[in-house]
């Protein structure tokens, strides 16, 4: 089974459209259309895998559902596409910032939406590889476990904000355009705009704290994981 996908919306009709469509992929379908249902459904075992989340609900926005979601330990794992008629950068942006890992503008194809659903599990999903806690400084990465320490304290990222920090860790000391951070990092390259690296960058330095400073902007390029550690006597900026 190709995993539980819980569909959010109050329009009826696109909520069958996309629950057809989502089942002959192969996927699990619960719905709801209010946010306060959906909270109750993520909360429900066996978890989703991943929700599809209307902006505008009738009794909670989305973007409060996303941040409930993101701030509950039993459903912050889980992958969060927000659905809107809402074109403007602005509501990207702050989709983004609280928490989803993709934004689909309404009119979409079904079919749009299942590519959007199968590349955002992909990056949740992947594929488990052996490999050494890896330490840099006050950081510290578990890529197998998918989890980040900064100064002893565990640190919760999302799915996409894990892959993000371990593409660049993993890359220390080159730079990464912006470009290949969503070719590698989000998959759909041609999907979403450069600015969405950015947004997910800075909301991963807030969370990495006193390691948020690794990460380097290179102005006209894109983004470095710092060579090594500042202070460790090595010379690198």
């Amino acid at each position: 089974m190709s995993g539980i996908i819980l569909i959010v919306d109050d329009e009826q009709e696109l909520v069958q459209t996309l629950a057809w469509s989502a089942r002959r992929e192969g996927y699990q379908v619960r719905t709801a259309s209010t946010g306060t249902e959906a909270l109750a459904q993520a909360r429900l075992e066996p978890r989703p895998d991943l929700v599809v989340l209307d902006l505008m609900l009738p009794d909670l926005p989305g973007t409060e559902v996303c941040r409930q979601l993101r701030s509950d330990p039993a459903t912050r794992e889980v992958a969060i596409i927000m659905v809107t008629a809402r074109a403007e950068e602005i509501d990207r942006v702050v989709g983004f910032e609280v928490g989803a890992d993709d934004y689909v503008t309404k009119p979409f194809s079904p079919r749009e939406l299942m590519l959007r659903v199968r590349a955002v599990l992909r990056r949740a999903r992947p594929a488990p590889t052996p490999t050494d806690t890896l330490s840099f400084g006050v950081l510290r990465v578990d890529e197998a476990a998918h989890q980040c320490w900064v100064e002893g304290e565990e640190i919760p990222l999302t799915a996409l904000e894990f892959k993000l920090l371990s593409f660049l860790i993993t890359r220390r000391g080159r730079v990464q355009s912006r470009e290949v951070l969503l070719d590698e990092v989000w998959g759909i390259a041609a999907a979403i705009t450069t600015r969405t690296v950015d947004t997910h960058v800075k909301r991963l330095r807030q969370k990495l704290g006193a390691a948020g400073n690794y990460i380097e902007t290179r102005r006209g390029f894109g983004y470095r994981f710092r060579a090594s550690p500042p202070g460790d006597g090595s010379g690198a900026d």
